[in-house]
């Protein structure tokens, strides 16, 4: 399972560094995995920002062509205005209404065009009913009108074919495609990945295909799509390279086989759905997700994606470089004591598992003796630690040593403000690693990493010398998980001064 993947064997006696165990896939997975691959592009958050730049640009046009001619002759009308932001708005309702703003449509070129100019044209002519029925049609300039409906199809017309080679350039870099595995390599896996690379106009790239079994029902290509191994190897296939999409092809009647590896598959921050194609059992419409003409059922989503996912990254940058701003003075005056304390640099890094298990190094003031320095934190830090300097001690219990992981929010991006604590990679247990201490343990890392979190503000940080604090950690952090908001985060943060200064108790 993962949990060879995570491990980290310890430095031998003879001074060697640690080498990471990592599970061995296969020749096929890994001319997979060795592909370079871009990040991907949300197409909702795209389709969004069209819808903004359409609103901005017909506002800007109506607004410049009012400005620049109707009011040097009549004076300035506040009607003006409001009709000019009252036509962008309606305009991008119409290509909302029109199936406009879609992937599949940007691609396009004719059937775009056609939909948009007849939407836009729509829009106007219906201006032009309401301020007859309404008899202000000698109030409103007739030049202005024709000079805003020209000037603004002409924009949209230039920014539709801008966004279409923005669009295929990005399709084919592949940063709109939803790269998926497929589970089940027989009979129905292949059907499905048939029926998946069938359709026209699909986002769908198919990796490959996993199956546990070795015998004759498992095949070794279904319909193109390479077997790339075992179910177990999922989790370090996507560890590797970006896996957007896991797709099981087994019938509903194999529920205990389809519980097993949920159990092993969840922890990945990826969808996971279960292909109804090929089922005799049928629900309602509404129950399914659809991959173009395939129903799916969901089983697990992942957290935090689309505009959840830009509004957390704006909340960090822009929350982070404040926080960093005003902690630049404190920060100074802990890297000054530091350096008079003991020998040694300020700053060390340490090795910490980030989002999706991937290895990041994160900032911290250094609070042990440099000869002592301990990089992958393979000894958990106990009261009284000889190890610990003086200063050390002061910013251990009142977490002034993780300011420097603002440089890790701002600069780096692999850590949030608010998110579960990055634990370190041998963080162990009674001599067990953590994620062999507590099922479902990497779950924790289907998000991005922070600096507090809402299992610190609750009490749980510092020394974890038993079970329960681990599994209250993961506990907390999960619950987190699922219930994110950017008020959630708000919150978390506010209340992160309080809990330090009075939830310490295991903070050495």
């Amino acid at each position: 399972m993962l949990n060879a993947a995570a491990a980290a064997a310890t430095t031998t006696s003879t001074g060697a560094p640690s080498v990471e165990r990592r599970r061995r896939l296969t020749p096929a997975a890994l001319a997979v995995a060795n592909q370079k691959v871009r990040r991907a592009y949300s197409p909702i958050v795209i389709a969004g920002v069209v819808r903004i730049a359409d609103f901005l640009l017909l506002s800007l046009v109506g607004s410049v062509i009012y400005l620049s001619y109707v009011v040097p002759l009549s004076g300035f009308h506040w009607e003006y205005l409001a009709a000019i932001f009252g036509v962008a708005a309606t305009t991008v309702i119409c290509f909302q209404a029109a199936d406009i703003y879609q992937i599949q449509v940007f691609r396009g070129q004719v059937r775009q065009m056609t939909r948009m100019i007849s939407s836009y044209s729509f829009v106007f002519l219906l201006f032009i009913g309401i301020s007859f029925f309404a008899k202000l049609g000698s109030e409103v300039s007739r030049l202005w009108l024709a000079a805003f409906f020209f000037t603004g199809l002409a924009a949209l017309i230039a920014a539709r074919v801008f966004l279409r080679s923005l669009i295929r350039g990005w399709a084919r870099e592949g940063r709109l495609d939803r790269r998926t595995i497929i589970v089940g390599a027989d009979e129905s896996g292949e059907e499905l990945v048939r029926a998946l690379t069938d359709q026209e106009d699909s986002d769908i790239e198919i990796l490959g295909v996993f199956d546990d079994r070795n015998d004759s029902r498992a095949l070794e290509t279904c319909a193109g799509a390479a077997k790339l191994g075992k179910v177990d190897d999922i989790l370090e296939f996507a560890r590797r390279t970006r896996v957007d999409l896991v797709l099981f092809a087994l019938p509903i009647s194999a529920e205990t086989r389809i519980l097993d590896m949920l159990k092993k598959l969840w922890v990945l921050p990826v969808d996971i759905r279960l292909s109804a194609h090929t089922n005799k059992l049928r629900f309602r419409p509404r129950s399914y997700s659809y991959l173009g003409e395939v129903p799916t059922l969901d089983m697990f989503e992942a957290p935090i994606t689309d505009w959840d996912l830009v509004m957390k990254w704006l909340f960090d940058r822009l929350v982070g470089g404040l926080v960093l701003l005003l902690a630049l003075p404190v920060m100074a005056l802990v890297a000054l004591a530091i350096k008079l304390d003991s020998p040694g640099p300020v700053l060390f890094r340490q090795k910490r598992f980030g989002f999706n298990n991937e290895r990041i190094d994160v900032f911290k003031f250094r609070s042990l003796y440099h000869h002592q320095a301990d990089p992958t934190a393979s000894k958990v830090v106990t009261k009284n630690d000889p190890r610990v300097t003086r200063v050390g001690r002061i910013i251990r219990k009142t977490s002034l040593d993780e300011l420097p992981q603002l440089f890790n929010v701002v600069f780096k991006g692999n850590l949030s403000l608010v998110g579960p604590r990055p634990h370190a990679v041998q963080g162990k247990l009674q001599n067990r690693l953590f994620d062999e201490a507590v099922d479902g343990y990497f779950a924790r890392h289907r998000v991005k990493p922070g600096i507090t979190g809402w299992a610190q503000i609750n009490g749980w940080r510092g020394e974890i010398d038993n079970e329960e604090k681990i599994q209250k950690r993961v506990e907390f952090d999960l619950y987190y998980i699922e219930n994110w908001s950017v008020l959630f985060d708000v919150y978390i943060l506010l209340k992160t001064p309080v809990a330090l200064m009075t939830k310490n108790e295991n903070a050495y």
